[in-house]
């Protein structure tokens, strides 16, 4: 089966009426708590393409294309480049599709959104798997994402757009000539022949200037990641993480104790999901949900 044969596209309407897109994995799976996979701030449900068609084998996955993401549709309003936008975007898909509850697996702001969830929408939420996210956020991961977003748009060949990733994806050295060319491809479309960017480079104008970073002007979210507690909770870190810290792990730890944190080996922000560790990781959290679902 071919990756696109492999899901069933859907599309629905936001709040504020703008085509949005996700990818359906095994629809007919209805047995066990479906998994949606929420991407970063500038990917979309391509990143998750490896690790829901190893899922999608026992259980239904949804994959998100957030607003001015991959095949949704850019925002009118920039200003609506906001988690707690994407999250009211994200039931009204669970709701499109008739999806009462799911376990989400979140990659950095969709981790984000997965949080806010569990404040907002507990009912919806059986369980989080936090992927390479946390509640603080560090200067470093955040300046250089800033340094990239929306700067390059367009190259002249998948080479120029690989070295581009590289430049911006320090941590990942280990990676393989054909490794990196598929993490371009999940990164990257064409247009008109020429690899470009997946996303509204509208979305820089809601992410923190480099003065807030610097001043130390962004909010910490535990608040709202003391509502993950008594849920089936999991946060993978990349070894090489600029964003989330070993202190801030360990903290979440302290604050919710059946915390299931796992490092994944030569990576960075964030990892790909298909690590063996990050797969190890992912039955661990599944098999929790599908035993505490049991006894709902």
């Amino acid at each position: 089966m071919t990756e696109a044969s492999a899901y069933r596209q859907v599309n629905y309407k936001s709040g504020d009426d703008l085509n949005l897109f996700a990818r359906d994995y095994s629809a007919g799976k209805a047995a066990l708590t479906p998994v949606l996979c929420l991407p970063g701030l500038t990917r979309n449900s391509k990143d998750f393409a490896a690790v829901a068609s190893r899922l999608a084998r026992h259980r239904r996955v949804i994959a998100v294309d957030f607003r001015g993401r991959g095949l949704s549709q850019n925002a009118v309003d920039p200003a609506s480049y906001r988690p707690d936008v994407e999250l009211a975007d994200t039931i009204d898909l669970l709701n499109h599709l008739a999806v009462d509850r799911v376990a989400v697996l979140g990659t950095s702001r969709g981790g984000i959104v997965a949080m806010l969830m569990a404040a907002l929408h507990r009912d919806r939420l059986a369980g989080i798997m936090l992927n390479d996210i946390g509640p603080r956020l560090e200067a470093t991961g955040l300046l250089r994402i800033r340094s990239y977003l929306g700067v390059e748009t367009e190259f002249g060949s998948w080479d120029q757009a690989i070295q581009s990733l590289q430049r911006s994806n320090p941590e990942f050295e280990s990676l393989t000539e054909d490794e990196w060319r598929a993490f371009a491809q999940r990164v990257f479309k064409l247009v008109n022949g020429k690899p470009r960017i997946d996303y509204d480079p509208a979305l820089a104008s809601t992410f923190p200037s480099v003065e807030a970073i610097q001043t130390g002007n962004i909010a910490q979210l535990w608040e709202i990641f003391s509502a993950t507690i008594d849920m089936p909770l999991s946060v993978l870190r990349g070894e090489f993480s600029d964003l989330l810290s070993p202190e801030t792990v360990g903290e979440m730890k302290h604050q919710n104790a059946d915390l299931d944190a796992t490092t994944i080996p030569n990576r960075g922000h964030a990892p790909f999901l298909d690590e063996d560790e990050s797969l190890a990781a992912i039955a661990r959290w599944l098999k929790r949900i599908d035993a505490k679902e049991k006894g709902r």
